[in-house]
């Protein structure tokens, strides 16, 4: 039989760095939640339609210019009301994140209330005016833009190769001794 040889001091190194690999364990776990919802935050934002309360009108060329000459009519966008849409788009917060069992959980929540009626559609009444969009409905029902459960989607399946490369530089760390 060959005769073996353990280094202590090398054991025992190894030993205080899984100690402390272990005590680090909540924190890493945390950062890895808030990561994956602070993408999943940007996708929802990008993804949120932002009003236009622009309408398009008729106008006559005072001057020739690069685009049109004198007397000339062309089609422009104007803001008569002056207001700006992005409510929705600017409601998008997350929430702590919280631990219960061996499950993080993250909330990201709109606190618009007509955030639900966007994200999955809505009814209305077809032939209704209404002052504001200038002429009557059309539809019965309004497709919803699912901007949280398709970027939901997205990141469910991001997530395991995301995760996996964390967790593979978290161990290397760990193993490097730093």
């Amino acid at each position: 039989m060959g005769q073996g040889g353990v280094d202590k001091k090398a054991l025992e190194e190894f030993a205080e760095r899984m100690k402390a690999l272990y005590e680090q364990r909540e924190v890493f776990l945390g950062d890895c939640a808030k990561e994956l919802s602070a993408r999943l935050l940007r996708k929802v934002i990008k993804r949120t339609p932002v009003g236009n309360y622009s309408v398009e009108v008729t106008a006559v060329a005072k001057r020739n210019g690069k685009k049109h000459k004198k007397g000339e009519s062309y089609q422009k966008c104007i803001n008569p009301t002056g207001r700006k849409g992005g409510t929705l788009r600017h409601g998008w917060t997350i929430g702590e994140v919280s631990k219960s069992g061996d499950l993080y959980t993250v909330d990201i929540i709109n606190p618009t209330e007509y955030a639900s009626y966007v994200e999955f559609g809505h009814r209305q009444t077809p032939g209704r005016y209404v002052p504001a969009l200038g002429k009557r409905l059309k539809k019965g029902w309004v497709k919803g833009q699912f901007m949280m459960t398709l970027s939901e989607n997205e990141i469910r399946a991001m997530a395991p190769a995301l995760l996996e490369k964390k967790v593979k530089d978290f161990l290397k760390g760990a193993m490097d001794g730093k």
